[in-house]
């Protein structure tokens, strides 16, 4: 089954977490955790292939626009920053799959790798790899929230809040605050903070340092060559605000929808977290091949370990991960809506969902 084909009646009819019990769930999720392992070894052709296609794409059209800016043709600048932050997306799927160790074949050569991406993608690889680390082994336990992920209340927790308290939450969990203006004001700026990467200072103040030294001495010779500071920041400002609110969106999308999977600590069990509460986001070839296949996260969250090349493949050879946590596009949307975990319900559900159960 393609990940961009239509669900068959077969798949419509397949199992959905809120049809079956938790612990046929942590059944399931283990049996599907055992066919993920036959697809962990990197193949280095289609890693290299898959840099050539997307890192060349991307310097070619950053050249172009920097000689656009250059030489008076600014406006023709912003049409090319699209394709452009779809391409950056793409590396940064890269250095994600660097950071879990399994891009190439040695640990060596992931760590390079993600190094030389993270002056692309203005993302510290060290303490990044450190944090989204702890997001995969909390995922949906509600004892460990907070690193790594788009903070979560409960409908209790949000009720015990005071009206401020209540105010504040509803104001960050509002998308132009959470993806429009959130993302790239993560990217470009908080990920240039020790203290904003999720982790102790003391943890990041070397990897994010030293990525803004030589984030700045290269933003220097850009300017010098250029002959303006504006130009670059022309060029590059809105290449990482396209690709940081793609990258908000997906990760936003990734656990934020109605049937997810969240537990207490006591009933936590990391492969039904896995598969019932991470998606599968079913997007067009397109967009699927420009996001490096991270729309599969159930079969990446079993077993971080598959490089991105290779999701498509291992959910085709199991038919249950076609039709756990399917979200097409259209679905999609409907998850903006979502803002607290129902503890009761046990699903997402949005503010005014509060004030029906309220007024029950």
């Amino acid at each position: 089954m393609n990940a961009t084909d239509a669900p068959s009646k077969q798949a419509a009819a397949g199992p959905r977490v809120d049809e079956v019990s938790q612990a046929e769930i942590a059944q399931l999720a283990r049996e599907v955790a055992r066919h993920c392992t036959a697809f962990r070894e990197p193949i280095p052709r289609l890693a290299f292939r898959q840099i050539a296609d997307t890192l060349l794409p991307y310097l070619i059209l950053c050249a172009a626009m920097l000689g656009l800016a250059a030489n008076d043709y600014e406006l023709f600048v912003l049409p090319l920053a699209v394709p452009a932050g779809g391409f950056l997306v793409r590396l940064f799927i890269i250095q994600h799959d660097c950071g879990h160790g399994s891009f190439l074949p040695s640990r060596r050569g992931n760590d390079g790798l993600g190094r030389i991406l993270s002056l692309l993608t203005v993302t510290p690889y060290d303490s990044w790899k450190r944090a989204h680390a702890l997001h995969h082994a909390s995922t949906g336990d509600l004892s460990r929230r907070g690193i790594g992920d788009v903070h979560t209340l409960t409908v209790r927790e949000y009720l015990a809040l005071p009206r401020w308290g209540q105010l504040r939450y509803r104001l960050y969990r509002n998308p132009l605050i959470l993806i429009v203006l959130g993302s790239p004001l993560n990217f470009l700026l908080l990920q240039r903070l020790p203290s904003g990467v999720g982790l102790p200072w003391r943890t990041a103040w070397r990897d994010v340092l030293a990525l803004d030294a030589v984030l700045l001495a290269a933003l220097a010779v850009l300017a010098h060559a250029v002959g303006s500071i504006g130009l670059v920041l022309w060029v590059f400002l809105p290449v990482i605000s396209v690709a940081a609110w793609i990258g908000g969106w997906l990760f936003y999308v990734q656990h934020q929808y109605e049937e997810t999977v969240w537990e207490q600590a006591e009933s936590w069990d990391f492969h039904r977290a896995a598969l019932g509460g991470s998606s599968y986001y079913a997007l067009p070839r397109v967009l699927q091949w420009f996001t490096g296949n991270v729309g599969l996260h159930h079969v990446h969250h079993l077993n971080s370990r598959i490089p991105n090349y290779r999701l498509q493949e291992c959910l085709d050879g199991h038919e249950v991960l076609g039709r756990i946590g399917r979200l097409s596009l259209r679905d999609s949307l409907r998850c903006l809506g979502l803002a607290l975990w129902d503890e009761e319900a046990r699903k997402m559900i949005g503010f005014a969902g509060v004030r029906r159960l309220q007024a029950v």
